[in-house]
């Protein structure tokens, strides 16, 4: 019995000394960590919230962000000429060289596709802008007035929406003529239609609300209640549609540029790379493939961070 107990205080001294020395060590690593002890809570907190973030929203940022480096930054990723070509080095499959082959001309389609995301992304960013724009006053002014105001405005907008968005767009660069910028500004306007109706039902619904109506009770202004209360708390639905039109923008873009609408040649637009490589396709599968790609990609990673924003998905 004395050797059982002799024996159970030589473990206690034991454990007594190792948890003093996990203590000891604890203290050396929280002395030499970089991160302050106050920071840590909120560093936690959004790791963990990182972690729950779904994996298909990580590939979608990470798509977005990609090519947007490619825009701002094409160098650092293509070493080749989008414009010139090499003599000796059409069509040539993708190798070690040419990441995605050459063109009938010797241009690297690698180095065009990354070069050639500068001017898809800035059309779709002055079609979203035209769009969000014009489209917001409209709303804003129909669900603010009211009145005729409301049924003049609305009825234009209807207007807009009984064209299709394609013809309507084709119209429009008709009248201004081709380029990149025109199909920008010809595929905003054809967007007018869907921002001026969702603003207009936003505003309403918070025209409504209590807030606004202590507002304009306590003797605020018509146009300063419309900006300070009104318009902020309308735009949450709004920012998620403009990051879907971003989306369906690149696309019309690249459609009309495949028509023969857009950028005109040796743009490396997206669209007219698809179109140059259209008469190839049993013979260089990769011209138009590797842009359609690109487009796709771009446009279902867009929509993607659209519908998160919505709170239709995490």
């Amino acid at each position: 019995m004395n050797a059982f107990t002799h024996n159970e205080d030589l473990v206690l001294q034991v454990s007594s000394v190792t948890e003093g020395k996990v203590h000891q060590q604890l203290q050396q690593v929280e002395k030499t960590q970089t991160v302050p002890r106050s920071y840590r809570p909120a560093l936690h907190a959004a790791l963990r919230r990182a972690a729950r973030v779904p994996v298909g929203l990580w590939l979608a940022w990470s798509v977005v962000v990609l090519v947007l480096l490619w825009a701002v930054l094409p160098g650092w990723f293509s070493g080749h000429d989008p414009l010139v070509g090499q003599a000796g080095q059409q069509l040539q499959a993708p190798n070690s060289g040419h990441w995605l082959g050459t063109d009938a001309l010797g241009r690297d389609v690698w180095a065009r596709v990354v070069h050639g995301s500068v001017h898809s992304l800035a059309g779709a960013l002055v079609a979203v802008g035209v769009g969000l724009v014009v489209g917001t006053t409209l709303g804003l002014l129909a669900g603010a007035l009211g009145g005729r105001t409301d049924d003049a405005l609305m009825r234009l907008v209807d207007v807009l929406l009984a064209v299709p968005s394609l013809l309507l767009s084709l119209t429009i660069i008709i009248v201004l003529g081709f380029g990149t910028v025109n199909a920008a500004i010809a595929v905003g306007v054809a967007s007018v239609a869907s921002f001026a109706r969702l603003v207009r039902s936003e505003v309403v619904r918070v025209r409504r609300t209590e807030y606004v109506e202590a507002a304009f009770g306590s003797g605020g202004r018509f146009s300063a209640v419309l900006s300070r209360h009104v318009l902020p708390n309308s735009l949450t639905s709004v920012v998620a549609l403009a990051a879907l039109q971003f989306g369906t923008a690149i696309l019309a873009i690249a459609t009309l540029g495949f028509l023969g609408y857009g950028a005109p040649p040796p743009t490396p637009e997206w669209g007219l790379l698809i179109a140059e490589g259209r008469n190839y396709l049993s013979t260089a599968w990769w011209l138009t493939t590797a842009p359609g790609l690109v487009v796709v990609a771009m446009v279902l990673a867009v929509n993607r961070i659209s519908a998160s924003l919505s709170g239709g998905q995490p």
